[in-house]
């Protein structure tokens, strides 16, 4: 395990607390590759050692970085870095969607707008049949069906399988925490109270056809409409 600790050398002045700066140095070793994806780290009493801290301070900085996703332990076995895939260090994510109010969901649903649309554009040019029959396997069931909780379900995974055909896994990490289900299932019921759901179908209407038709632009100005329509919705919403 020595060869993956870093070296004894003069500590630089570093501010934060004594958990945050052993979060850090964890995180540097594994950006500079001392610490490779999937490997196991050293023992925490070997760690608290090293880096000159006490154990407490030790298990708390490895675990909140088991909460980001950075590290995982397996029963028996040690600590471990994850594989660092995007899904996992972003899966915290959704929880500011889920607790965001007023202006701030504006926000986000500002920045889902920009990354959606880019997304389902890349999905245009990206789509395979496959792909595509599963864009409208969903389609198909958003339209035959009244009840809210499976036109959800389907909506949801309406937009997952477009986001997927893009082939962008940090993008669809990001967009899965901005699109939770508690926050389109609040939009949802908002929308059925106002009978939009018919709106709703002819906008995912006009992004199945760009994507049929392998057009990037259409597709983004659909996906742009459509989130467009949600934020001008809630604007709405936040104004009365």
């Amino acid at each position: 395990m020595d060869e993956i600790l870093p070296r004894q050398t003069e500590p630089a002045p570093q501010k934060g607390t004594v958990t945050q700066r052993a979060i850090e140095q964890i995180k540097a070793m594994i950006a500079e590759g001392r610490l490779e994806p999937g490997a196991r780290l050293p023992t925490e009493r070997e760690l608290a050692v090293q880096l000159g801290i006490s154990r407490s301070s030790m298990r708390e900085a490895i675990r909140a970085l088991t909460v980001l996703g950075v590290l995982e332990a397996r029963h028996g076995s040690g600590i471990y870095v994850t594989q660092l895939e995007a899904g996992d260090l972003l899966e915290t994510f959704g929880v500011v969607a889920d607790l965001s109010r007023g202006p701030q969901l504006v926000e986000l649903l500002e920045v889902r707008r920009i990354l959606e649309s880019t997304a389902t554009a890349l999905a245009a040019a990206r789509i395979t049949p496959g792909e595509l029959a599963e864009v409208e396997k969903h389609l198909a069931a958003m339209h035959a069906t009244d009840d809210p909780e499976e036109i959800l379900s389907h909506d949801l995974a309406f937009h997952r399988a477009i986001v997927a055909a893009a082939r962008n896994d940090t993008m669809a990490a990001i967009l899965e925490g901005l699109s939770s289900r508690t926050f389109r299932a609040r939009v949802w019921r908002g929308y059925q109270e106002e009978g939009a759901f018919a709106r709703t179908r002819r906008e995912h209407a006009a992004i199945h056809r760009a994507l049929v038709a392998h057009d990037p632009e259409a597709a983004r100005a659909a996906a742009a409409s459509h989130v467009g329509e949600v934020e001008e919705w809630l604007r709405t919403q936040l104004s009365q």
